[in-house]
């Protein structure tokens, strides 16, 4: 008879320097201490999710794992460089040797070792975003594309194609099917140039951002000694924010996971927000099905807002179909119910916001802990004009400034040139936006048409005498005999204007023809209307990436423009706004205080004491284009979740009922956002606005 005995392998007890029971949650413990497998870890909004990777880290070298056996991989340089800091901290080890950062910056450093494997040396040069474009604008002209017979994309277009395609891992055709359809037709002609492109790049050793994480997949993939290398090397893998990764970076997780299968990505499904840049959703959905093996374990003890704030928050994301459930629960006292609020107009809900926060302010809460969100760049419109009126202080951290985007600049010139024919720089910028046509050209146009404009007026001046000599009213102060002055005098350049830039220069005209006739041009929202379809959309589309957003922000500047009577009273308006927002570019006039404005987007990861949620209108928040299909919706869905879990006391959502559209030539009623229609009654307290009577 005989049995079998198990021999366990020896192991000297392990002395813990952290007291993970005392220092962490139960949940957050129970992904912290796991034993090695696949793990994804569903940590909700504020419930500590970088304080458990880091235990995370700490955890696995106190049980012995070397720190050059361990992979953490980031989305920012500086999240990997705080986990490591907080690990030395409590450990004081030296950890110098952990593999950590961004995965741009893991593929830099191992394709620095073995980039002779695909045919670059060593020492290859990384390219920027502008040498890229000038890249791509040589190798436009190699694969000899005639972009005066057809409207070709330019460099920075076929750079976010190329983009796009290699990170979703999509064909080319498949790109521009989707996002940029109106460039489908030449999907042949961007292939040249990207073959173009990859040949240029090998030849110069040279690689751009992407090629970091291509080259880098290529590499493990082509090269069977290196994958099996840095499979056996990393031991434990680790990823930061993993819904936001997209299909090349989860193709990477997989492979180099393939050989001990000890991965742990943390991340929440509720706050995938990034598919417009190539983020895929279902990295996280599908993780348990792509690993099996896979432990899910969920943190849902929130620690930064109250309990009123997670019930909305909790109610607002219950109806998305593809989600892990979840139910945030809080580790704070109770505090005020958050409110919606209905508003007259998005003037009103301007005023609504200015005057809470001067209120809140004289409560005791800094106007640096209060914050303004939206959907998109042009729901803040009312917002600023409404805080510049009122003196209050306000920064914008949704990328560049509303009025400093070169699109708002592009149209704005073309009525600042049509309400003063004598505005270099506005005549310049216009034209420079022509083929052909630089800075030397556009100063040699502009001194033929100051030329000319100059007798132009010397001949009124001279008609005018004369009339009044003769008992007549001066000409100037009759009807316009000629009111397309301005659109004459361009035409009289025409000599000075390239060849290429002909039909250009012919559209450019007709334009200016167009903007000084009334009754364009007393009315700035017409006019504004009136560029965008004469030319200046096809200028988006070609110049462009994010075509369709800046066309949004063009449409909703003619709505705003509504608002006043003449154009030289929203010229006005809009050089004030500038001036302000320059202004506070300088560290030196920054106030100690400023209420935060920003896109969802952009506040992702910060929070708020205070946090005002507006424009929550169906085809506004959720935006008109998510509408179209259902996962758009969901995610659309998961950035109002984003917003609500950004505040940590009050909050506030807030939408008008009325908003002036150019396009109806009036007033449109608005519907509330569907979001607010999921939201059950007792979770929120309704504010009528009651405007005082004088």
């Amino acid at each position: 008879m005989s049995r079998d005995y198990v021999l366990q392998s020896f192991r000297a007890p392990i002395h813990l320097q952290i007291d993970y029971a005392g220092e962490l949650n139960e949940q957050q413990r129970a992904a912290v201490t796991a034993l090695p497998s696949p793990a994804l870890v569903i940590a909700g909004a504020g419930s500590g999710k970088t304080r458990t990777l880091t235990y995370r880290v700490a955890y696995l070298i106190e049980q012995g794992i070397p720190p050059d056996r361990i992979l953490l991989l980031t989305f920012t340089n500086k999240a990997a460089k705080e986990m490591m800091r907080r690990v030395t901290e409590v450990l004081s080890n030296d950890i110098s040797s952990l593999w950590g950062g961004t995965f741009h910056s893991i593929g830099n450093r191992i394709l620095r070792r073995h980039a002779d494997r695909l045919g670059f040396r060593p020492d290859f040069t990384i390219l920027d975003r502008e040498d890229t474009k000038e890249l791509l604008k040589s190798c436009i002209d190699d694969a000899k594309i005639d972009i005066k017979a057809t409207r070709f994309p330019k460099a920075e277009v076929l750079g976010e194609v190329f983009s796009l395609a290699v990170n979703t891992q999509k064909s080319i055709p498949a790109i521009l099917e989707e996002y940029y359809d109106y460039f489908r037709m030449l999907a042949d002609d961007i292939r040249r140039v990207q073959k173009s492109f990859e040949a240029r790049k090998r030849s110069t050793n040279v690689m751009d951002f992407d090629d970091l994480l291509v080259l880098w997949l290529r590499l493990l993939q082509e090269h069977e000694d290196l994958c099996e290398q840095y499979q056996s090397r990393f031991q434990f893998i680790l990823v930061d924010e993993y819904q936001d990764t997209n299909k090349l970076q989860s193709d990477l997780i997989d492979l180099l996971a393939a050989r001990h299968h000890n991965v742990m990505v943390v991340g929440d499904d509720s706050q995938s927000i990034y598919s417009w840049r190539g983020a895929n959703f279902q990295n996280i959905l599908q993780f348990p099905e792509r690993y099996p093996n896979a432990k899910i374990y969920k943190i849902e003890t929130n620690y930064r807002s109250t309990p009123e704030i997670l019930a909305l928050a909790n109610a607002a994301i219950a109806p998305n179909l593809h989600q892990f459930a979840k139910q945030l629960t809080p580790a704070r006292k109770a505090g005020m119910k958050p409110v919606v609020v209905t508003c007259g107009d998005a003037g009103e809900q301007a005023a609504f916001v200015a005057q809470r926060a001067l209120e809140l302010r004289d409560e005791g809460i800094n106007l640096d802990e209060v914050a303004v969100l939206y959907r998109s760049h042009f729901h803040a419109l009312e917002m600023q004009l409404e805080l510049t009126r009122r003196n209050i202080p306000f920064s914008i951290t949704s990328g560049i400034r509303f009025f400093e985007q070169a699109h708002i600049k592009d149209v704005a010139a073309y009525l600042k040139l049509t309400s003063n024919p004598q505005d270099e720089l506005s005549f310049k910028r216009l034209v420079r936006l022509l083929p052909g046509i630089g800075g030397k050209g556009a100063e040699k146009i502009w001194h033929q048409f100051k030329a000319d404009w100059e007798i132009g007026e010397k001949r009124t001046e001279i008609r005018d005498q004369r009339s009044e000599a003769g008992g007549q009213k001066p000409l100037h102060e009759l009807p316009s005999s000629d009111p397309r002055r301005l659109a004459t005098s361009l035409q009289g350049c025409v000599k000075g204007v390239p060849k290429k830039a002909d039909a250009a220069w012919a559209q450019f005209t007709a334009t200016i023809a167009q903007l000084e006739c009334e009754p364009v041009k007393s009315s700035p929202a017409k006019m504004l209307r009136l560029i965008t379809e004469a030319g200046y959309e096809d200028y988006l589309k070609e110049n462009y990436p994010n075509y369709r957003t800046r066309l949004e922000d063009l449409e909703q500047l003619a709505n705003f423009a509504l608002q006043f009577k003449t154009t030289e009273e929203f010229l006005t308006q809009l050089a004030l706004l500038s001036t302000m927002e320059t202004v506070e570019d300088k560290p030196a006039a920054r106030d100690s205080e400023q209420i935060k404005l920003s896109t969802i987007h952009q506040a992702k990861g910060l929070e708020f004491r205070v946090v005002f949620v507006i424009m929550l209108c169906d085809g506004l928040f959720p935006s008109a284009r998510s509408l179209e299909r259902p996962e758009n919706e969901e995610e659309e869905r998961r950035l109002f979740y984003v917003a609500i879990t950004r505040a940590k006391d009050e909050l506030y959502l807030s939408y008008p009922l009325i908003r002036m559209t150019a396009g109806y030539n009036g007033d449109i009623m608005q519907q509330p956002s569907r979001f607010l229609h999921d939201l059950p009654k007792d979770v929120v307290e309704e504010w009528n606005l009651r405007p005082t009577s004088f």
